[in-house]
């Protein structure tokens, strides 16, 4: 049982014991498509370099049709492991030799200190919510068919209403940044160096 809020008849507490035998556990590998807010996911035994690369070459599979792959996500251990490394130099080495066979994959990892800028972590917190808080599953198989289920109705509520994923930084700045004449400096090249703030 997951604690969560819930619909109590008047004077019924509802209590979620703190010891209770486990029925399971489940990590989900998933990667999100910032364009068009589609989620690709599947389960995995374990967080490593192993699971990482088969989410590259299913993503590989995917956008095949692309020329280029750009994947970005934090500082684990396993996303920046020397294997997956390997693995990211072979498939561009592929595309480099054959124009078009697959597409080129840049790795773009995100500062360590910045979960925030990590758009993935939304959607996992939302899933959290609708599926996940306040439940009392009985197997994880049927956990797992909650959290399938989740996806392909969130990638269908996409598809019928495209949105990016994400919120883009500075769309409720507070003020027009204004250039002061104070802030232009010249460069030892003559050209101008502007600081606008």
């Amino acid at each position: 049982m997951r604690g969560g809020v819930a619909w109590m008849p008047k004077g019924t507490v509802r209590v979620v014991p703190q010891r209770q035998r486990s029925k399971g556990r489940l990590i989900v590998t998933a990667a999100l498509e910032l364009s068009t807010n589609q989620i690709t996911h599947f389960f995995s035994e374990k967080k490593n370099t192993a699971e990482m690369i088969r989410l590259l070459d299913i993503l590989l599979q995917l956008y095949s049709n692309q020329r280029c792959l750009y994947l970005s996500w934090d500082a684990a251990s396993w996303h920046v492991s020397a294997k997956l490394n390997e693995r990211v130099s072979e498939v561009n080495s592929i595309a480099q030799a054959d124009l078009g066979a697959t597409p080129f994959v840049k790795l773009m990892p995100l500062p360590a200190v910045a979960r925030f800028l990590n758009v993935i972590e939304s959607v996992f917190s939302g899933m959290a919510k609708a599926i996940l808080h306040n439940s009392d599953y009985q197997s994880e198989e049927h956990c797992k068919a909650a959290i399938d289920r989740y996806f392909e109705e969130r990638n269908a509520a996409y598809r019928r209403n495209p949105r990016r994923a994400g919120k883009r930084f500075g769309d409720k700045s507070l003020s027009n940044p204004v250039l002061h004449q104070a802030t232009t400096a010249r460069t030892p090249t003559g050209g101008d160096n502007t600081v606008s703030g």
